[in-house]
Protein backbone atom coordinates (compact mmCIF):
# COMPACT_ATOMS: atom_id res chain seq x y z
CA UNK A 1 0.00 0.00 0.00
CA UNK A 2 1.62 3.44 -0.93
CA UNK A 3 2.65 6.12 1.32
CA UNK A 4 0.44 9.22 1.45
CA UNK A 5 3.14 10.79 3.29
CA UNK A 6 6.27 10.26 1.02
CA UNK A 7 7.54 12.40 -0.88
CA UNK A 8 6.11 11.40 -4.53
CA UNK A 9 8.66 11.15 -6.99
CA UNK A 10 9.85 13.60 -10.26
CA UNK A 11 8.77 11.91 -13.11
CA UNK A 12 9.01 13.31 -16.32
CA UNK A 13 6.47 14.09 -18.84
CA UNK A 14 6.18 13.97 -22.41
CA UNK A 15 2.98 16.84 -22.18
CA UNK A 16 3.63 20.09 -21.60
CA UNK A 17 2.03 19.91 -18.15
CA UNK A 18 2.73 17.79 -15.40
CA UNK A 19 0.93 15.44 -13.78
CA UNK A 20 0.44 13.64 -10.67
CA UNK A 21 0.78 9.93 -11.19
CA UNK A 22 -0.41 8.47 -7.41
CA UNK A 23 -4.27 7.73 -9.18
CA UNK A 24 -3.27 6.22 -12.63
CA UNK A 25 -5.60 2.74 -12.75
CA UNK A 26 -4.73 0.12 -11.09
CA UNK A 27 -3.67 2.73 -8.04
CA UNK A 28 -5.96 0.97 -4.89
CA UNK A 29 -7.11 4.67 -4.03
CA UNK A 30 -8.68 4.95 -7.47
CA UNK A 31 -10.03 1.42 -7.94
CA UNK A 32 -13.28 0.51 -7.09
CA UNK A 33 -12.53 -1.80 -4.03
CA UNK A 34 -11.02 0.76 -1.76
CA UNK A 35 -9.77 -0.68 1.86
CA UNK A 36 -11.48 0.36 4.56
CA UNK A 37 -10.58 -0.50 8.31
CA UNK A 38 -11.98 -3.68 9.73
CA UNK A 39 -15.13 -3.56 12.15
CA UNK A 40 -16.85 -6.44 13.23
CA UNK A 41 -20.25 -7.17 11.37
CA UNK A 42 -23.49 -7.04 13.23
CA UNK A 43 -24.32 -11.05 13.55
CA UNK A 44 -27.82 -11.88 10.94
CA UNK A 45 -30.94 -11.81 13.54
CA UNK A 46 -29.21 -9.17 15.90
CA UNK A 47 -30.41 -6.13 16.80
CA UNK A 48 -28.20 -4.31 19.32
CA UNK A 49 -30.17 -2.95 22.59
CA UNK A 50 -31.46 0.16 22.40
CA UNK A 51 -29.61 3.49 23.56
CA UNK A 52 -30.91 3.74 27.44
CA UNK A 53 -28.05 3.35 28.90
CA UNK A 54 -25.65 0.06 29.12
CA UNK A 55 -27.44 -2.64 29.61
CA UNK A 56 -27.09 -4.67 33.19
CA UNK A 57 -26.59 -8.19 32.75
CA UNK A 58 -26.07 -10.35 36.44
CA UNK A 59 -22.42 -10.15 37.86
CA UNK A 60 -20.40 -13.30 36.69
CA UNK A 61 -22.62 -14.47 33.83
CA UNK A 62 -21.33 -17.37 32.12
CA UNK A 63 -18.83 -16.69 28.85
CA UNK A 64 -19.49 -18.72 26.44
CA UNK A 65 -17.17 -21.52 25.87
CA UNK A 66 -14.16 -21.85 23.75
CA UNK A 67 -12.48 -18.68 25.69
CA UNK A 68 -8.80 -19.39 26.43
CA UNK A 69 -6.29 -17.32 27.97
CA UNK A 70 -5.79 -13.62 26.57
CA UNK A 71 -2.15 -12.53 25.45
CA UNK A 72 -1.53 -8.87 26.80
CA UNK A 73 -0.73 -7.40 22.92
CA UNK A 74 -2.20 -8.59 19.86
CA UNK A 75 -1.05 -7.62 16.68
CA UNK A 76 -3.99 -6.02 14.60
CA UNK A 77 -2.65 -5.83 10.82
CA UNK A 78 -5.59 -3.94 9.24
CA UNK A 79 -4.92 -1.30 11.91
CA UNK A 80 -1.65 -1.33 10.92
CA UNK A 81 -2.44 -1.07 6.92
CA UNK A 82 -4.76 1.52 7.33
CA UNK A 83 -2.03 4.31 9.40
CA UNK A 84 -1.14 6.92 7.89
CA UNK A 85 -3.47 6.55 4.27
CA UNK A 86 -4.91 9.78 3.54
CA UNK A 87 -7.63 8.17 1.92
CA UNK A 88 -9.05 6.05 4.65
CA UNK A 89 -11.91 7.74 5.71
CA UNK A 90 -13.29 8.94 2.00
CA UNK A 91 -10.81 6.46 -0.94
CA UNK A 92 -13.68 6.08 -3.46
CA UNK A 93 -17.48 6.88 -3.92
CA UNK A 94 -19.01 4.47 -1.70
CA UNK A 95 -16.72 5.41 1.51
CA UNK A 96 -17.35 9.38 0.73
CA UNK A 97 -21.06 8.65 1.19
CA UNK A 98 -20.03 7.66 4.97
CA UNK A 99 -17.66 11.10 5.50
CA UNK A 100 -17.19 11.39 8.83
CA UNK A 101 -18.94 14.04 11.16
CA UNK A 102 -18.25 14.58 14.68
CA UNK A 103 -21.23 16.06 16.63
CA UNK A 104 -20.32 18.96 19.65
CA UNK A 105 -19.71 16.05 22.42
CA UNK A 106 -17.77 15.13 25.14
CA UNK A 107 -15.75 12.25 24.54
CA UNK A 108 -13.99 10.28 27.63
CA UNK A 109 -11.06 8.20 26.66
CA UNK A 110 -9.79 5.74 29.37
CA UNK A 111 -6.68 3.70 28.12
CA UNK A 112 -3.89 1.00 29.22
CA UNK A 113 -1.51 1.07 26.69
CA UNK A 114 0.83 4.09 26.49
CA UNK A 115 -0.26 3.39 21.79
CA UNK A 116 -3.65 3.56 22.38
CA UNK A 117 -3.81 6.60 24.73
CA UNK A 118 -1.36 8.24 21.95
CA UNK A 119 -3.44 7.40 19.62
CA UNK A 120 -6.44 8.93 21.21
CA UNK A 121 -4.68 12.19 21.26
CA UNK A 122 -3.67 12.21 18.27
CA UNK A 123 -7.56 11.40 17.14
CA UNK A 124 -8.50 14.20 19.73
CA UNK A 125 -6.14 16.62 17.34
CA UNK A 126 -8.09 15.62 13.74
CA UNK A 127 -10.02 18.25 12.06
CA UNK A 128 -12.73 15.56 11.98
CA UNK A 129 -12.88 15.83 15.47
CA UNK A 130 -12.91 19.76 15.99
CA UNK A 131 -16.14 20.25 17.32
CA UNK A 132 -15.87 17.78 20.26
CA UNK A 133 -13.81 17.86 23.38
CA UNK A 134 -11.95 14.69 24.24
CA UNK A 135 -10.62 14.33 27.86
CA UNK A 136 -7.74 10.96 27.89
CA UNK A 137 -7.56 9.39 31.28
CA UNK A 138 -5.03 6.24 32.16
CA UNK A 139 -6.78 3.79 34.55
CA UNK A 140 -8.50 1.78 31.80
CA UNK A 141 -12.19 0.43 33.05
CA UNK A 142 -11.53 0.36 36.81
CA UNK A 143 -10.87 4.23 36.50
CA UNK A 144 -13.79 5.35 34.49
CA UNK A 145 -16.12 3.06 37.31
CA UNK A 146 -13.83 5.82 39.63
CA UNK A 147 -14.61 8.48 37.95
CA UNK A 148 -18.26 8.01 37.40
CA UNK A 149 -19.53 7.28 40.72
CA UNK A 150 -18.95 10.98 42.02
CA UNK A 151 -19.50 12.84 38.80
CA UNK A 152 -22.51 12.51 35.23
CA UNK A 153 -20.96 10.59 32.26
CA UNK A 154 -20.56 12.12 28.92
CA UNK A 155 -22.41 11.03 25.46
CA UNK A 156 -19.58 8.62 24.58
CA UNK A 157 -16.74 6.86 26.66
CA UNK A 158 -13.89 4.72 25.18
CA UNK A 159 -12.31 2.23 27.62
CA UNK A 160 -9.89 -0.53 27.34
CA UNK A 161 -9.27 -3.54 28.86
CA UNK A 162 -6.44 -6.10 28.23
CA UNK A 163 -7.75 -8.51 30.39
CA UNK A 164 -9.19 -11.90 29.49
CA UNK A 165 -12.53 -11.92 28.18
CA UNK A 166 -14.33 -12.76 31.55
CA UNK A 167 -12.75 -10.01 33.48
CA UNK A 168 -13.66 -7.71 30.49
CA UNK A 169 -17.18 -8.73 30.38
CA UNK A 170 -17.55 -8.40 34.61
CA UNK A 171 -15.74 -4.89 34.12
CA UNK A 172 -18.03 -3.78 31.62
CA UNK A 173 -20.84 -5.35 33.81
CA UNK A 174 -19.51 -3.07 36.66
CA UNK A 175 -19.09 0.23 34.22
CA UNK A 176 -23.05 -0.09 33.21
CA UNK A 177 -24.22 0.50 36.75
CA UNK A 178 -22.68 3.92 36.87
CA UNK A 179 -23.54 4.76 33.05
CA UNK A 180 -26.26 7.35 32.63
CA UNK A 181 -29.37 7.17 30.15
CA UNK A 182 -27.75 7.71 26.56
CA UNK A 183 -24.23 7.42 27.18
CA UNK A 184 -22.50 5.38 24.11
CA UNK A 185 -19.82 3.09 25.03
CA UNK A 186 -17.06 1.76 22.54
CA UNK A 187 -14.80 -0.90 24.33
CA UNK A 188 -10.90 -1.57 23.38
CA UNK A 189 -10.10 -5.12 23.65
CA UNK A 190 -6.89 -7.54 23.01
CA UNK A 191 -9.00 -10.60 21.56
CA UNK A 192 -10.60 -10.35 18.07
CA UNK A 193 -13.12 -12.55 18.94
CA UNK A 194 -17.00 -13.09 17.25
CA UNK A 195 -18.44 -14.08 20.68
CA UNK A 196 -16.71 -11.64 22.56
CA UNK A 197 -18.61 -9.23 20.22
CA UNK A 198 -21.91 -10.49 20.79
CA UNK A 199 -21.66 -10.79 24.32
CA UNK A 200 -20.62 -7.25 24.34
CA UNK A 201 -23.49 -6.15 22.30
CA UNK A 202 -25.68 -7.95 24.49
CA UNK A 203 -24.89 -5.77 27.41
CA UNK A 204 -25.17 -2.64 25.08
CA UNK A 205 -21.11 -1.98 23.88
CA UNK A 206 -21.95 0.55 20.71
CA UNK A 207 -18.55 -0.68 19.22
CA UNK A 208 -15.70 -3.54 19.77
CA UNK A 209 -11.94 -2.63 18.71
CA UNK A 210 -9.15 -4.79 18.56
CA UNK A 211 -5.54 -2.96 20.24
CA UNK A 212 -3.96 -1.72 18.85
CA UNK A 213 -5.70 0.98 16.94
CA UNK A 214 -4.70 3.86 14.94
CA UNK A 215 -6.28 7.29 15.21
CA UNK A 216 -8.31 7.27 11.95
CA UNK A 217 -9.95 4.17 13.20
CA UNK A 218 -11.14 5.61 16.13
CA UNK A 219 -12.52 8.50 14.25
CA UNK A 220 -14.31 6.37 12.42
CA UNK A 221 -15.80 3.84 14.70
CA UNK A 222 -16.93 7.41 16.63
CA UNK A 223 -18.10 8.94 13.60
CA UNK A 224 -19.73 5.64 12.68
CA UNK A 225 -22.05 6.03 16.26
CA UNK A 226 -23.26 9.82 15.61
CA UNK A 227 -23.76 9.33 12.13
CA UNK A 228 -27.13 10.99 11.26
CA UNK A 229 -29.44 8.51 9.27
CA UNK A 230 -32.14 11.40 7.95
CA UNK A 231 -29.07 12.64 6.38
CA UNK A 232 -27.57 10.36 3.53
CA UNK A 233 -24.10 11.60 2.24
CA UNK A 234 -21.68 13.97 3.54
CA UNK A 235 -20.14 15.57 0.66
CA UNK A 236 -16.13 15.99 -0.06
CA UNK A 237 -14.90 19.76 0.75
CA UNK A 238 -11.92 20.41 -1.62
CA UNK A 239 -10.80 24.22 -1.11
CA UNK A 240 -8.48 26.00 -3.58
CA UNK A 241 -6.55 29.08 -2.39
CA UNK A 242 -3.84 31.29 -4.08
CA UNK A 243 -0.06 31.64 -2.52
CA UNK A 244 0.15 34.77 -4.01
CA UNK A 245 -2.69 37.59 -5.71
CA UNK A 246 -2.87 37.23 -9.00
CA UNK A 247 -1.87 33.08 -8.93
CA UNK A 248 -5.03 32.21 -10.53
CA UNK A 249 -6.90 29.90 -7.82
CA UNK A 250 -10.21 31.18 -8.87
CA UNK A 251 -9.86 30.31 -12.19
CA UNK A 252 -8.46 26.64 -11.50
CA UNK A 253 -11.34 25.99 -9.31
CA UNK A 254 -13.94 26.86 -11.51
CA UNK A 255 -12.62 24.73 -14.08
CA UNK A 256 -11.66 22.29 -12.02
CA UNK A 257 -15.38 22.15 -10.47
CA UNK A 258 -16.50 22.53 -14.60
CA UNK A 259 -14.36 19.57 -15.16
CA UNK A 260 -15.93 17.14 -12.29
CA UNK A 261 -19.15 17.75 -13.59
CA UNK A 262 -19.35 17.86 -17.22
CA UNK A 263 -16.52 15.24 -17.93
CA UNK A 264 -16.66 13.18 -14.49
CA UNK A 265 -20.40 13.20 -14.24
CA UNK A 266 -20.06 14.00 -10.35
CA UNK A 267 -22.55 16.60 -8.89
CA UNK A 268 -20.35 19.84 -7.90
CA UNK A 269 -21.48 22.87 -6.09
CA UNK A 270 -18.90 26.09 -6.11
CA UNK A 271 -18.73 28.30 -3.18
CA UNK A 272 -16.82 31.51 -3.41
CA UNK A 273 -16.15 32.88 -0.39
CA UNK A 274 -14.41 36.00 -1.81
CA UNK A 275 -17.48 37.91 -1.22
CA UNK A 276 -16.36 41.73 -2.24
CA UNK A 277 -14.18 40.61 -4.80
CA UNK A 278 -15.54 37.21 -5.65
CA UNK A 279 -15.33 36.36 -9.61
CA UNK A 280 -17.48 33.17 -9.87
CA UNK A 281 -20.58 34.93 -11.12
CA UNK A 282 -18.54 36.46 -14.26
CA UNK A 283 -16.67 33.32 -15.17
CA UNK A 284 -20.04 31.40 -15.41
CA UNK A 285 -21.83 34.31 -16.71
CA UNK A 286 -24.66 34.32 -13.65
CA UNK A 287 -26.07 37.73 -11.80
CA UNK A 288 -27.59 36.18 -9.26
CA UNK A 289 -29.69 38.05 -6.42
CA UNK A 290 -28.78 36.13 -3.35
CA UNK A 291 -25.94 33.68 -3.08
CA UNK A 292 -23.31 32.85 0.00
CA UNK A 293 -23.25 36.24 1.75
CA UNK A 294 -27.02 35.85 2.18
CA UNK A 295 -26.49 32.04 3.79
CA UNK A 296 -23.65 33.29 5.78
CA UNK A 297 -26.31 36.40 7.01
CA UNK A 298 -28.44 33.56 8.97
CA UNK A 299 -26.81 30.00 9.26
CA UNK A 300 -29.20 29.21 11.75
CA UNK A 301 -31.99 28.82 9.00
CA UNK A 302 -30.65 26.78 6.46
CA UNK A 303 -32.65 24.07 5.27
CA UNK A 304 -32.41 22.29 1.98
CA UNK A 305 -35.19 24.09 0.67
CA UNK A 306 -33.07 28.01 1.33
CA UNK A 307 -30.29 26.65 -0.02
CA UNK A 308 -31.72 25.37 -3.18
CA UNK A 309 -33.76 28.80 -3.75
CA UNK A 310 -29.51 30.18 -2.96
CA UNK A 311 -27.63 27.96 -5.65
CA UNK A 312 -27.69 28.76 -9.12
CA UNK A 313 -27.95 25.79 -11.40
CA UNK A 314 -25.04 26.66 -13.97
CA UNK A 315 -25.45 23.18 -15.45
CA UNK A 316 -27.22 19.91 -14.41
CA UNK A 317 -24.78 18.79 -12.30
CA UNK A 318 -23.13 22.19 -11.74
CA UNK A 319 -24.46 24.35 -8.94
CA UNK A 320 -22.98 28.34 -7.70
CA UNK A 321 -23.14 29.76 -4.32
CA UNK A 322 -21.54 33.52 -5.99
CA UNK A 323 -20.28 35.87 -4.06
CA UNK A 324 -22.51 39.61 -4.13
CA UNK A 325 -18.99 40.86 -5.62
CA UNK A 326 -19.77 44.91 -4.27
CA UNK A 327 -18.06 46.90 -1.39
CA UNK A 328 -20.92 48.37 -0.05
CA UNK A 329 -21.10 45.94 3.25
CA UNK A 330 -17.41 45.36 5.36
CA UNK A 331 -18.77 41.95 5.55
CA UNK A 332 -17.48 41.45 9.37
CA UNK A 333 -18.96 37.90 9.53
CA UNK A 334 -18.08 35.01 12.34
CA UNK A 335 -15.83 31.72 11.94
CA UNK A 336 -18.75 30.03 13.16
CA UNK A 337 -20.95 31.31 9.91
CA UNK A 338 -18.88 29.57 7.25
CA UNK A 339 -18.17 26.66 9.38
CA UNK A 340 -21.79 25.78 9.56
CA UNK A 341 -22.76 27.36 6.03
CA UNK A 342 -20.14 24.83 4.65
CA UNK A 343 -21.35 22.25 7.01
CA UNK A 344 -24.73 22.84 5.52
CA UNK A 345 -24.12 22.92 1.71
CA UNK A 346 -21.89 19.62 1.99
CA UNK A 347 -25.10 17.97 2.72
CA UNK A 348 -26.35 18.67 -0.86
CA UNK A 349 -23.62 17.05 -3.18
CA UNK A 350 -20.65 14.93 -3.51
CA UNK A 351 -18.29 17.49 -4.24
CA UNK A 352 -17.96 21.19 -2.88
CA UNK A 353 -15.28 23.43 -3.85
CA UNK A 354 -14.60 26.25 -2.14
CA UNK A 355 -12.49 29.13 -3.63
CA UNK A 356 -11.20 31.20 -1.13
CA UNK A 357 -9.83 34.99 -1.33
CA UNK A 358 -5.91 35.27 -0.87
CA UNK A 359 -6.49 37.07 2.55
CA UNK A 360 -5.76 35.42 6.15
CA UNK A 361 -8.16 35.45 8.71
CA UNK A 362 -9.57 32.81 11.71
CA UNK A 363 -12.06 31.73 9.78
CA UNK A 364 -9.45 31.25 6.62
CA UNK A 365 -7.62 29.43 8.57
CA UNK A 366 -10.30 26.90 10.39
CA UNK A 367 -11.96 26.80 6.82
CA UNK A 368 -8.12 25.20 5.30
CA UNK A 369 -7.26 22.81 8.03
CA UNK A 370 -11.73 21.37 8.17
CA UNK A 371 -11.66 20.88 4.50
CA UNK A 372 -10.85 17.29 2.66
CA UNK A 373 -8.77 18.35 0.22
CA UNK A 374 -6.61 21.64 -0.11
CA UNK A 375 -5.53 22.63 -2.90
CA UNK A 376 -2.24 25.72 -3.03
CA UNK A 377 -2.61 27.27 -6.69
CA UNK A 378 1.34 29.28 -6.37
CA UNK A 379 3.33 30.60 -9.91
CA UNK A 380 6.69 29.73 -10.03
CA UNK A 381 8.31 32.42 -8.61
CA UNK A 382 10.12 33.18 -4.86
CA UNK A 383 6.94 35.48 -3.74
CA UNK A 384 4.79 32.21 -4.41
CA UNK A 385 7.33 30.04 -3.07
CA UNK A 386 7.31 31.88 0.13
CA UNK A 387 4.03 31.78 0.76
CA UNK A 388 3.31 27.94 -0.55
CA UNK A 389 5.49 26.97 2.08
CA UNK A 390 3.93 29.47 4.63
CA UNK A 391 0.65 27.83 3.63
CA UNK A 392 1.67 24.01 3.28
CA UNK A 393 3.25 24.04 6.61
CA UNK A 394 1.23 25.10 8.87
CA UNK A 395 -1.95 22.91 7.04
CA UNK A 396 0.27 19.86 7.55
CA UNK A 397 0.62 20.85 11.26
CA UNK A 398 -3.17 21.01 11.56
CA UNK A 399 -4.10 17.92 9.65
CA UNK A 400 -1.95 15.64 11.27
CA UNK A 401 -3.44 12.15 9.83
CA UNK A 402 -4.04 13.65 6.27
CA UNK A 403 -1.91 14.24 3.09
CA UNK A 404 0.25 17.50 2.56
CA UNK A 405 -2.11 19.54 0.58
CA UNK A 406 -1.88 19.30 -3.27
CA UNK A 407 0.46 21.92 -5.49
CA UNK A 408 -0.53 23.40 -8.56
CA UNK A 409 1.50 25.49 -10.73
CA UNK A 410 -0.17 27.67 -12.56
CA UNK A 411 1.11 30.22 -15.41
CA UNK A 412 4.13 28.36 -16.13
CA UNK A 413 6.22 29.79 -19.13
CA UNK A 414 5.63 32.94 -19.39
CA UNK A 415 8.19 34.72 -22.07
CA UNK A 416 10.82 36.43 -21.05
CA UNK A 417 10.00 35.91 -16.87
CA UNK A 418 13.02 33.90 -15.14
CA UNK A 419 11.01 30.93 -12.80
CA UNK A 420 12.01 28.54 -10.68
CA UNK A 421 11.81 25.03 -12.17
CA UNK A 422 9.11 22.72 -11.07
CA UNK A 423 11.62 20.61 -9.56
CA UNK A 424 13.46 22.83 -7.44
CA UNK A 425 10.17 24.51 -6.04
CA UNK A 426 8.56 21.35 -4.83
CA UNK A 427 12.10 20.13 -3.49
CA UNK A 428 11.66 23.44 -1.51
CA UNK A 429 8.45 22.37 0.06
CA UNK A 430 8.57 18.69 -0.01
CA UNK A 431 5.95 18.75 -1.83
CA UNK A 432 6.07 17.81 -5.68
CA UNK A 433 3.57 20.53 -7.52
CA UNK A 434 1.06 17.69 -9.18
CA UNK A 435 0.10 20.06 -12.09
CA UNK A 436 1.65 22.39 -14.13
CA UNK A 437 -0.31 24.91 -15.75
CA UNK A 438 1.49 26.53 -19.07
CA UNK A 439 0.56 29.74 -19.70
CA UNK A 440 -2.09 30.72 -22.21
CA UNK A 441 -3.57 34.26 -21.88
CA UNK A 442 -5.74 34.13 -25.13
CA UNK A 443 -7.36 31.18 -24.22
CA UNK A 444 -7.91 32.30 -19.89
CA UNK A 445 -8.96 35.79 -21.43
CA UNK A 446 -11.31 34.95 -24.58
CA UNK A 447 -12.94 32.50 -21.97
CA UNK A 448 -13.17 35.10 -18.99
CA UNK A 449 -14.40 37.48 -21.17
CA UNK A 450 -17.16 35.37 -22.72
CA UNK A 451 -18.36 33.70 -19.83
CA UNK A 452 -16.79 30.14 -20.37
CA UNK A 453 -14.97 28.04 -19.35
CA UNK A 454 -11.46 26.44 -20.71
CA UNK A 455 -12.72 22.94 -21.54
CA UNK A 456 -15.69 25.08 -23.76
CA UNK A 457 -13.42 27.54 -25.28
CA UNK A 458 -10.72 25.27 -25.81
CA UNK A 459 -11.39 21.88 -26.00
CA UNK A 460 -8.54 19.93 -27.26
CA UNK A 461 -5.57 22.39 -25.49
CA UNK A 462 -3.48 21.39 -23.11
CA UNK A 463 -4.81 23.67 -20.58
CA UNK A 464 -7.83 21.90 -20.63
CA UNK A 465 -6.34 18.42 -20.54
CA UNK A 466 -5.00 19.89 -17.23
CA UNK A 467 -8.32 20.87 -15.95
CA UNK A 468 -9.39 17.30 -16.49
CA UNK A 469 -6.79 16.09 -14.96
CA UNK A 470 -6.50 17.93 -11.60
CA UNK A 471 -11.00 17.16 -11.53
CA UNK A 472 -9.48 13.23 -11.43
CA UNK A 473 -6.86 14.13 -8.53
CA UNK A 474 -8.98 15.73 -6.18
CA UNK A 475 -12.46 13.35 -6.91
CA UNK A 476 -9.98 10.46 -7.11
CA UNK A 477 -12.75 9.02 -9.92
CA UNK A 478 -11.75 8.48 -13.49
CA UNK A 479 -13.26 9.84 -16.38
CA UNK A 480 -15.73 7.69 -18.37
CA UNK A 481 -14.52 5.17 -20.77
CA UNK A 482 -14.74 6.19 -24.39
CA UNK A 483 -14.81 4.09 -27.62
CA UNK A 484 -12.06 5.05 -29.66
CA UNK A 485 -12.99 5.88 -33.64
CA UNK A 486 -12.67 2.85 -36.05
CA UNK A 487 -12.55 0.12 -32.58
CA UNK A 488 -15.43 -1.85 -31.46
CA UNK A 489 -17.69 -2.23 -28.63
CA UNK A 490 -15.04 -3.08 -25.09
CA UNK A 491 -11.76 -2.12 -27.26
CA UNK A 492 -12.28 2.07 -25.61
CA UNK A 493 -10.02 3.88 -23.60
CA UNK A 494 -10.09 6.55 -21.09
CA UNK A 495 -9.79 9.94 -22.29
CA UNK A 496 -6.79 10.19 -19.75
CA UNK A 497 -5.11 7.41 -20.37
CA UNK A 498 -2.61 9.32 -22.96
CA UNK A 499 -1.50 11.40 -20.04
CA UNK A 500 0.74 9.15 -18.87
CA UNK A 501 3.42 8.15 -21.45
CA UNK A 502 6.41 8.20 -19.24
CA UNK A 503 9.74 8.97 -21.06
CA UNK A 504 11.84 6.03 -21.94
Amino acid sequence: MSNAFAPRAFDGIEEDFDADLDFVAGNPAMSGDPRQQHQFAMPPGMVPKPATGMVVAHPGAPMAAGHAGMPTTSYNPVGDLVAGASAAMAPGPAAMAAEVNVPRIAIHVFGERQDTLAAAARAGQDRRMSRATTQIRIGGIPAAVEAYGQEPTPPLIIVECLQDPQTLLWQVDRLAECCDAGTKVVVIGATNDIILFRELMKRGVSEYMVAPIQPLQLIAAIGGLFSDPAQPFVGRSIAFVGARGGAGSSSVAHNTAYAMSEKIGANTVIVDYDLPFGTAGLDFNQDPLSGVADALGQPDRLDPVLLDRMMVRCTDKLSLFAAPATLDTDWEIAADAFEEVTTQIRGTAPFVVLDLPHLWSGWMRKTLISADEVVVVATPDLASLRNAKNMIDLIRSGRPNDAPPRLVLNQVGVPGRPEIPAKDFGAALGIHPCLSIPFDPKLFGAAANNGQMVLDAGAKSKSAEAFQTLAQIVSRRELPMLAAPGKGRGEGKSMFSGLFKKKT
